[in-house]
């Protein structure tokens, strides 16, 4: 399997920073490749490496990378760059030189997962791009707005002293006790991902907790409560305007509910929807994963 690990300049104003990426596959066949969108934001690519599936059993080359500011894509400063340096549009654009440096701009498809599905519907919706060819959107949603009532319709269904516990620490701006994290665990294991996590989705989190910048700044303290630059965003009203064929996924019991995926199926024109038996990582989920590598290289693959 051959690999091939790269970093490419992205200029943002006066300042240059890098993009780290990483290819499963051969570019220069005919084969076009499948660009993955990590979620977040401000969570690495690492728990996403499972899709190296869909190069090893359908010879798709799958293209990874850690967006700015996070994990490989890390820059000295992070910390202290104001709020309104992190953008969706400065994602996009990040994802726009990406392709560009990678020579694929005009044949791709693109998997975002949670965030990564919120950048990929922005993307699509708003920039139109004729390389695109095939979208898919696992456990996201159209808006924050959507995915707050999501994750807060689950907060309420926990038992009640979990929930308490949560609510407490976040209003006091405790999150760092072992009492909130404990909780949070319970919540994970419900919609996120059974325990034990796999080694892929520690490194990923342990990452984030490193450098939680990007995370804390755009969300907030938790997926719950959203305070951070991403609560106003939507792009619930441009969808209807994709025009790639898109896949829409999500769990049973994902933290991406019914209410956050369902917009995108009603209001895309060429749309199907997907749904799997776990909760919000089905690639990593053992009852969920071939059929979910399965069900993604079909559409990708379909003429």
């Amino acid at each position: 399997m051959a690999e091939v690990t790269g970093k490419t300049d992205f200029k943002v104003g006066d300042d240059t920073y890098q993009t780290w990426y990483k290819i499963v596959g051969d570019l220069a066949t005919e084969t076009r490749p499948l660009v993955v969108l990590h979620g977040g934001p401000g969570i690495p690519h690492d728990y996403m490496t499972p899709l190296v599936e869909i190069h090893n059993k359908y010879n798709i080359p799958v293209i990874f990378y850690d967006q700015i500011g996070i994990g490989l894509s890390v820059f000295e400063g992070v910390a202290e760059k104001p709020k309104e340096f992190w953008t969706v549009d400065l994602f996009m654009d990040e994802l726009d030189n990406l392709l560009v440096h990678l020579g694929v701009q005009n044949g791709f498809d693109l998997l975002g997962h949670s965030w990564g599905a919120m950048l990929g519907a922005h993307y699509a919706s708003h920039r139109h791009p004729a390389g695109l060819k095939h979208l898919v959107l696992t456990s996201g949603a159209p808006s924050m707005a959507l995915w707050e009532k999501s994750t807060r319709q689950l907060l309420n269904a926990l038992p009640a002293d979990v929930r308490e516990t949560l609510e407490k620490h976040e209003r006091e701006g405790t999150t760092d006790n072992p009492e909130y994290q404990q909780a949070m665990g319970i919540f994970y294991e419900k919609h996120v991902c059974r325990t034990p996590w796999p080694k892929e989705l520690k490194t990923t989190f342990a990452a984030m907790m490193q450098n939680p910048t990007v995370y804390s700044t755009m969300i907030g303290p938790s997926e719950f409560t959203i305070t951070g630059t991403l609560k106003p965003w939507s792009c619930l009203e441009q969808i209807h305007t994709i025009t790639t064929p898109t896949l829409v996924t999500n769990g049973a019991n994902d933290e991406a509910q019914d209410v956050c995926v369902s917009p995108f199926f009603h209001r895309i024109p060429h749309v199907k929807w997907a749904q799997f038996s776990q909760r919000h990582l089905p690639f990593l989920e053992e009852e969920d994963q071939a059929r979910y590598f399965q069900v993604v290289a079909e559409f990708l693959t379909y003429p």
